[in-house]
Order: C-alpha cells, then sequence, then structure tokens
C-alpha cells in the first residue's frame, strides 16, 4: 500500500514531536563540538508498524536543524517524506533499531571518541569501570559496573559493517554503544531523552579515560 503521510494524522503529529526534539538536540550536540560541521546524524522511530524513522538528512547543519531538513524513511531506506537524502550510515540506525528494538540512534563525531577509537581499535573495544557516570546508562546502578564499548573498523561498505553490527551486539547485549575506528559515537536509547543521556554519559567518561591515559603517558 503507497504511503501518504498527509493522510495520517497520528503520524505527523508523532513526527512534528520527534522533529522538534531531535533539532534541539541536534543543537545541544553541536554547542559541545561533537557535530561539527555537517557530522553525525540523529534518528527516533515515528512509527513501529509499518517501521518508519525520522532521520536527520544528509549533508547538513545539525546546530540549526529545521524541522523539513528531518526526512522520514522505511526499513529499506526510501524517503516517505521530506526532499533531503538519507545518510550512507542509515543502515546502521536501521539495523540498531530492528536489532535490539531501541527508539532513538544519534551519531556524534567528537575528538575524543575518534581519538580513542583509534587508539584502541587493535583491541576491539575498551572497558570502562570505576566511575560514578556510569550510572547515567540505563539499568547501571553502580560506579562499579564495567562498561564494555565495542569498537568497529570503519567502512564504507554499509551491508556488511551492518553485518559486523549485527554480530556485535549479539556478542555484547548489553552494551549501550559503539564506536567505529576514527569515526565517532554512537549510542541509543529507549527515548529521544535515553539516548541523549547516554551520548553525554559515555561521551564524558571517554574524555576521563582520554585525559587519564594522557597523563600517564607523560
Amino acid at each position: 500500500m503507497e504511503f501518504n503521510y498527509n493522510s495520517n494524522e497520528a503520524l505527523k503529529k508523532n513526527y512534528e514531536k520527534i522533529s522538534n526534539e531531535l533539532s534541539k538536540i541536534g543543537a545541544v550536540f553541536y554547542s559541545h563540538g561533537w557535530v561539527m560541521g555537517t557530522s553525525g546524524n540523529l534518528s527516533a522511530v515515528v512509527s513501529e508498524d509499518p517501521l518508519i524513522l525520522a532521520i536527520t538528512g544528509s549533508g547538513l547543519d545539525k546546530g540549526y536543524l529545521e524541522q523539513n531538513q528531518i526526512i522520514l524513511i522505511d526499513q529499506n531506506e526510501n524517503v516517505l517524506h521530506g526532499k533531503y537524502k538519507p545518510s550512507a550510515e542509515t543502515a546502521l540506525h536501521i539495523t540498531l533499531v530492528k536489532e535490539i528494538s531501541c527508539r532513538a540512534v544519534f551519531h556524534i563525531h567528537s575528538p575524543w571518541s575518534t581519538v580513542l577509537s583509534k587508539i584502541h581499535e587493535k583491541n576491539g573495544g575498551l572497558w570502562i569501570e570505576g566511575y560514578e557516570m556510569l550510572k547515567a546508562l540505563d539499568g547501571i546502578k553502580t560506579h562499579e559496573h564495567r562498561e564494555w564499548l565495542p569498537i568497529l573498523q570503519n567502512s564504507q561498505d554499509m551491508d556488511a559493517l551492518s553485518q559486523e553490527l549485527k554480530e556485535v551486539l549479539r556478542n555484547s547485549p548489553r552494551a549501550h554503544g559503539f564506536m567505529l575506528s576514527g569515526h565517532g559515537l554512537y549510542a541509543w536509547g529507549k527515548s529521544t531523552q535515553e539516548a541523549k543521556r547516554h551520548v553525554e554519559g559515555l561521551e564524558f567518561l571517554l574524555e576521563v579515560l582520554g585525559r587519564t591515559e594522557s597523563l600517564n603517558t607523560r
């Protein structure tokens, strides 16, 4: 059945709410220097059945997003509403939503996630433990928690990368994010606000680790 955006009032209302949230979150991330230039992408589920995502269009400044720059796509990356193209990394957003049933996926290009993902790529990830900020992550109640943050090798082959991501998610079902080597951080949540909190918590922890490693090498 052909999709008709204008005839679905419930979806339109949900899209307006979510696109407003994504534009505000994009501005926050930009203010921290995490989505400079046109980097990063933000998505959230607008409809579960059929699966429809709101996602930032490709090549846009995330610090000044307008509603019409956030498009609607189906699970096959077809644009259902909006004039912009989805990012090449849209496949990773869809993979995350389908594999772990999250409702929002955010990708940032912060300096610390970029640097540390490159330094630790040979280990396939890095451990984070002993910090109070770990309790920013869903389900974590103590600083004694040990969080594994997987690192995948960056690739322009999104099909292959999506398959690798599926394997990583199966091996690390409690993960709250992952990094692409030399590229940045992905984090997700059951809502846009939870995904935002996970990005902020993980980014704080990565900066702490990066600064600690820098001090220890002096």
